[in-house]
């Protein structure tokens, strides 16, 4: 492992589709949060959740709280990358069952030369709730907050230098985001 790499994981949705706080939920192996956390802990020893510290507390891992409550997902980014004291930072959704250690680990391959890597689908989607962050896009990242950008894939948008990994991994970013997804992740 690189010593100047951490992991963020997401924990402070509104899981409003799932009707319960997906970070919870079991995964087979605990609280799916702590299992998407101890993959990241593979390829970067410390992990961070970012989220409410009293409600994440029990997960078993440091908490920090965004810097401004309701700013979605970006707002989780801006947090993690202005707290984290580490230049390489995995940051990665709680919802994503299917990720191993190697697939996080090629992020970290591939954002060499850019401030960041994101898995790109053959289709165009991109995972950007999976990928490796520089703290130096932290100012970036803040101006696009600034300016009432809330959408991940458009603070990207603002000077950062993106390598966009294509992969072919579709089953490795299945989000849990409803109860028919656990069903078809769990008997699919």
């Amino acid at each position: 492992m690189k010593p100047d790499r951490a992991a963020w994981v997401l924990v402070g949705g509104r899981s409003s589709r799932m009707g319960t706080d997906k970070a919870f939920l079991d995964a087979g192996k605990g609280p799916l949060a702590a299992q998407v956390a101890a993959v990241a802990a593979e390829v970067c020893g410390k992990v961070t959740l970012v989220g409410d510290p009293e409600r994440y507390a029990s997960l078993g891992f440091p908490v920090v709280p965004d810097n401004q409550a309701g700013l979605g997902p970006l707002g989780g980014i801006e947090a993690a990358l202005k707290a984290s004291p580490s230049a390489w930072n995995l940051i990665v959704a709680c919802d994503m069952p299917a990720l191993d250690a190697a697939l996080l680990e090629s992020l970290f391959t591939a954002v060499t030369g850019f401030d960041c890597a994101v898995p790109q689908h053959p289709d165009g989607r991109l995972e950007p709730l999976c990928a490796v962050y520089n703290k130096a896009c932290h100012p970036a990242i803040a101006a696009a907050l600034a300016a009432g950008i809330r959408k991940v894939t458009d603070g990207l948008r603002s000077g950062l230098k993106v390598n966009y990994v294509l992969t072919d991994r579709e089953a490795a970013f299945a989000n849990w985001n409803t109860p028919q997804d656990i069903r078809n992740h769990t008997h699919g």
